[in-house]
């Protein structure tokens, strides 16, 4: 497949004549890439805008029942399930261009999630929590550190990205890819149940919605969770595959190229309540590192589960067990999503993110963004950059902080949970 290129809007003085010809030409288009597509004639702005405010407001309605059901389970999960189901629009959105079968759209979608992750969330919890620093004490926040008990989320970034390096360089997706990808998911849940992190979220810290909701009696609390998981989970059924007809459609109404619009616009909005709430806990003193690690649990939840998802919901929709391939362009643009993701993981090893690493890394993330002819440059700094941390890891520093924590808070769980047999009388 080759590069997608940007359509130009007409002249002016004949602007009305041909959009007319281009939204026929693209409800053609759109009847034969997604089943069910209606027609696009006349219907408004309103009839084809209604998809986006409706997915946005269904991930709050998943967000904020996210949010109260953490507290109803043990402190161990509550971060990894929190960002579990604060991905379920993203995974939503994803399934219905799966189940499409354009794999240039799938790979637009699943490469954009995880950059703007990365890209865009990381500097602004970073920044975030600046501003809070300064506001409060007047001084400039150099780095966030990270808590030992970070350190699962840290590692367990790192089998996925190197196993994407594999599924790189064969350039296919299969069903046992999936099989491993979700291995990997269940391996950390594994991990986190027998060293759960110390830090939770309090009730105090939570947005204004979810903490009118806990202080309800029991009984109101889990009818609200449900209703609003319910409500929400309706809203996006409804609207998802109507969300990436206005997709395409608007991206051919404003001369943008298809493959841009759903890398960024579909991940940004089905990902908006999830970055917000991050936000939020990042303006609070000693908050930033778990908003920092809701960031992280989601880059972990879509390099495994939403990866592992797309060859299963792929083959249901041709109907029998297949693979996806990916061409040249597909393939650069995952490479770039590894360099990415794999920098960030070697950043936080060293259990802490400064801020010069933050600016980097939103600087690039901005190169690639606004001129996306530049993916391979930035690709190699990237790996320049990786090779540069692992230079400084192994041979400077000879050690791996992340790794040493891990095993720090592996014994000391492991000291707490041992039977210590009673004594003899």
């Amino acid at each position: 497949m080759s590069v997608p290129t940007k359509r130009l809007l007409p002249p002016r003085s004949d602007q009305d004549g041909v959009r007319q010809r281009v939204c026929r030409r693209a409800a053609a288009i759109l009847a034969a890439i997604v089943p069910g597509a209606p027609p696009a004639g006349p219907g408004g702005f309103w009839v084809n805008a209604w998809p986006f405010p409706a997915v946005v407001f269904s991930a709050f309605m998943i967000s904020w029942a996210a949010e109260c059901a953490q507290f109803l389970v043990s402190q161990g999960m509550a971060l990894a399930i929190l960002a579990w189901l604060q991905a379920l629009p993203e995974f939503a959105v994803e399934a219905v261009i799966a189940w499409s079968q354009k794999i240039h759209f799938m790979t637009a979608n699943f490469t954009g999630s995880l950059r703007l992750l990365v890209g865009l969330g990381w500097p602004l919890i970073f920044s975030v929590a600046a501003f809070g620093c300064w506001r409060r004490e007047r001084r400039l926040l150099r780095r966030i550190n990270l808590d030992e008990e970070h350190s699962v989320e840290v590692l367990a970034l790192a089998p996925p990205i190197v196993y994407f390096l594999v599924i790189y360089f064969k350039g296919t997706l299969t069903l046992l890819d999936a099989s491993a990808l979700a291995l990997m998911y269940f391996t950390y849940l594994w991990v986190l149940r027998r060293v759960p992190p110390r830090e939770s979220e309090a009730i105090e810290d939570i947005e204004a919605i979810p903490r009118r909701i806990m202080s309800l009696s029991r009984r109101g609390q889990i009818l609200a969770i449900t209703l609003l998981f319910a409500g929400g989970g309706l809203i996006l059924y409804l609207a998802a595959a109507p969300f990436l007809r206005s997709m395409l459609r608007f991206a051919v109404y404003f001369g943008v190229s298809e493959y841009l619009f759903i890398q960024w616009v579909a991940p940004f909005l089905s990902e908006f309540p999830e970055k917000l709430s991050a936000m939020y806990w990042a303006r609070k003193p000693q908050k930033a590192s778990m908003a920092l690690m809701n960031m992280v649990s989601a880059n972990i939840n879509q390099w495994t589960m939403l990866a592992a998802m797309i060859p299963i919901v792929y083959s249901f929709s041709v109907g029998a067990p297949t693979h996806i391939p990916f061409d040249a362009f597909q393939r650069e643009e995952i490479l770039l999503t590894i360099a990415q993701s794999m920098l960030g993981m070697l950043l936080l090893s060293n259990m802490s993110f400064h801020i010069l690493e933050a600016g980097g890394i939103f600087v690039l993330w901005g190169l690639q963004f606004a001129r996306p002819h530049l993916h391979t440059e930035v690709t190699i700094i990237y790996f320049a950059w990786v090779a540069y941390e692992l230079f400084m890891t192994l041979v400077v520093r000879r050690r791996l902080a992340a790794f040493g924590s891990f095993m720090r808070v592996w014994r000391m769980h492991a000291a707490r949970t041992r039977v210590v047999p009673a004594p003899h009388s």
